[in-house]
């Protein structure tokens, strides 16, 4: 998924420290490498493994200087987790220095990958967000910038949201189909773009608005100017950002990501109602949703489970293994809560079920009668590839098993998933119901994906 940003800043060399403090709030969107550039003269880079505050140094901050910087925190889904793969890139051509940072994941990268080798580009990683740095590096030697994006759009195939620096302009931009968040806000002396709102909230930036699809924000000597590079009818934005990716206090094309998870578990209460003591969550994300179906469900809502706060999200790690140690050091019970209780417990998701099914037994464990799972989203039965490390169907536990076996498995006494319907009811309630990526739900895709069916032609 990643998180990227971007800051134009007046006063002084502190467009560097803007980017550092809304990376911050963004850290929940990758927690494998980070990285910031900036340009005074040259670009001026810093990136490495690990998160935020172990990749970047006060000196860094004083070497970033610049009124114009970017940065990202990455997930990886297309290339390695590995150093070469850190953001953002940066590539010296005819027209200067080009800074990419890059959210999304492109289907059609290893062509475009192998075009650009036949004309004589170097890649020194296998990410397909240098790609797009290179492909862009080239554009620009031959186009003005905007003719160099809608050339863009008419390549590339997939998800990108993208914030760039040329030299010492900072550039953003949305795909075609919205798949990726991206909004622009207001600091005191400039400004800002980020991946959510929160990270505009963070800096005390006021927001202006979000980025549409095809939309591009370019800001140069403070000056903002917004431009439709191309129009679309259709918009597709990813919806597990309202049902996992995306912090809670964010807003994302004007829909309130705390309040849709709070109608999904209301919706949930009502399509899979049971009899219990108590409604309770798999922090964090699962928390919202949970507080939903305890008040449409009138059954109280509890902590039965307590998150360590210094472990990373556990979806998003990049092996199984590291998966599953990190849920034992993620989540302990609460067992005066639990013990011989009928718990209702309420997730956001269940990709692969590993997790889930650990959960399920510490809770068993600390002396749990009965335990119910609700699943505040349907459930997801084909691969994304878009941004989100769910590859193959194999790896799916709701592609390849019914209801009774996810929870035999799960050891589980029963489990329910929301149905797309009330998961569309509860987007609608709170803005818009309609225009979402609902591929990995659906096995129907908003862009040709080789093997795969597409929904304009469905």
């Amino acid at each position: 998924m990643c998180g990227i940003t971007g800051v134009y800043c007046d006063g002084g060399s502190l467009a560097s420290n803007y980017v550092y403090y809304s990376l911050f709030s963004l850290q929940h969107r990758g927690q494998e490498s980070a990285g910031i550039a900036s340009f005074e003269k040259v670009v001026r880079l810093r990136k490495g493994m690990g998160l935020v505050s172990e990749v970047i140094k006060s000196d860094d901050l004083r070497y970033l200087r610049g009124k114009v910087a970017i940065g990202h925190v990455r997930y990886s889904t297309t290339g390695n987790s590995s150093l070469e793969n850190a953001q953002p890139f940066v590539v010296k051509s005819k027209v200067g220095y080009i800074a990419v940072a890059h959210n999304g994941n492109l289907v059609n990268h290893e062509n475009l990958r192998a075009y650009l080798e036949n004309l004589g580009n170097v890649f020194s990683s296998d990410s397909d967000s240098e790609v797009i740095a290179q492909l862009f590096s080239r554009y620009m030697m031959h186009l003005d910038l905007l003719d160099a994006l809608k050339k863009m759009t008419e390549v590339l195939i997939g998800s990108y949201s993208i914030v760039a620096l040329i030299n010492d302009k900072l550039v953003a931009f949305r795909d075609p189909l919205g798949f990726r968040p991206l909004c622009v806000g207001e600091i005191s002396d400039g400004y800002i773009i980020a991946s959510e709102s929160c990270a505009i909230d963070a800096v005390e930036g006021k927001f202006i608005k979000d980025l549409d699809p095809g939309e591009v924000a370019i800001i140069e000597n403070g000056d903002i100017e917004f431009v439709k590079v191309v129009e679309t009818k259709r918009r597709a934005t990813c919806v597990f950002e309202y049902i996992y990716f995306a912090r809670p206090d964010s807003v994302i094309d004007g829909v309130s990501v705390y309040a849709a998870r709070k109608a999904m578990g209301e919706e949930l209460a009502k399509e899979s109602p049971v009899y219990a003591d108590a409604v309770s969550a798999v922090p964090d994300s699962g928390i919202t949703a949970a507080i939903g179906y305890a008040a449409a469900s009138k059954i109280p809502y509890i902590e039965s489970l307590i998150k360590n706060r210094y472990v990373g999200r556990t979806f998003i790690m990049p092996k199984k293994e590291l998966r599953e140690l990190s849920v034992k050091l993620k989540i302990n019970t609460v067992r005066e809560n639990v013990f011989g209780k009928r718990l209702i417990l309420v997730d956001d998701s269940i990709v692969r079920g590993t997790t889930s099914r650990r959960i399920v037994q510490m809770l068993r464990n600390a002396g749990a009668l009965e335990i119910h799972l609700r699943i505040a989203s349907p459930p997801i039965v084909a691969p994304c590839y878009f941004g989100i490390d769910m590859k193959t169907r194999e790896e799916l536990i709701a592609a390849n098993h019914d209801l009774k076996e996810i929870a035999e498995f799960l050891t589980a006494d029963s489990v329910c998933y929301l149905s797309l319907d009330g998961l569309k009811r509860a987007l609608k309630r709170c803005g818009r119901g309609e225009g979402y990526c609902l591929a990995c739900l659906t096995s129907l895709y908003p862009v040709p994906v080789p093997g795969e069916k597409c929904i304009v032609d469905s």
